[in-house]
């Protein structure tokens, strides 16, 4: 119980933080939405959004919020930023980097007996469910979709050992979805953190430290340089 009231205390810091500025003079053309894996460090200008603004040299708007998830079935009055599919913003957009799911496997069914939940979010071929509908929301306007997956726990310590198992399931079918649609990237970092090694992780061992997002931010952006180039 004391895990989880720290869990939802850091959530809660990471939620009334303001959105990221916008650079005025250059209107952005990516836009960074999710939950606290994309909102993390936000505040202090190193969240990966943040990264991907400084390796591309262009603003990047963040408006991911820690605790958000895809099911969000509360009131959301003055919450707004709590559901996922309700951050996105009005464009044109080129890119739209997302992230989301963990805390629906966490808060939702507390990553013990998730199938129906996994299903409610993408379906085993990754053509049906909330995430793929927002994923083509998102791509009729024209921009892209780079999906971000979630960092590994190192096996110390974390009070998420236990989500890994439907934490892969869930990445398997968002890897579909990404294959079945074009413009539509997943990034897995299902390999970054070495087994033992604390330093990706912040002290709960759950969110990103700095240098995680630093190191999923810069395999963001060499993406989106990746992809425009080919253009």
């Amino acid at each position: 119980m004391k895990s989880f009231l720290s869990l939802f205390a850091l959530l809660m810091v990471c939620w009334v933080a303001p959105l990221q500025a916008e650079t005025k003079s250059t209107p952005p053309r990516i836009l960074a939405i999710g939950d606290s894996l994309v909102a993390w460090h936000k505040g202090r200008g190193r969240s990966i959004a943040d990264v991907v603004a400084k390796s591309l040299d262009e603003p990047v708007r963040n408006r991911a919020v820690g605790g958000a998830r895809m099911i969000y079935n509360l009131p959301v009055t003055g919450a707004l930023g709590l559901s996922i599919p309700r951050q996105v913003a009005k464009g044109p957009w080129d890119w739209v980097i997302l992230s989301g799911g963990g805390n629906d496997l966490w808060f939702g069914c507390g990553c013990s007996r998730c199938d129906r939940r996994i299903e409610k979010m993408v379906s085993a071929d990754g053509r049906k469910g909330m995430v793929p509908g927002l994923v083509k929301r998102i791509r009729n306007s024209g921009a892209k979709v780079v999906m971000i997956g979630y960092l590994r726990s190192p096996g110390v310590g974390s009070v998420i050992e236990s989500c890994k198992d439907d934490g892969d399931a869930y990445e398997a079918r968002l890897s579909e979805m990404a294959d079945a649609m074009q413009g539509v990237y997943f990034l897995s970092n299902a390999d970054l953190v070495p087994h033992g090694d604390r330093s990706f992780h912040g002290g709960d061992m759950i969110h990103p430290s700095p240098k995680g997002s630093a190191a999923v931010g810069a395999r963001v952006a060499e993406l989106i340089k990746r992809v425009d180039r080919k253009r």
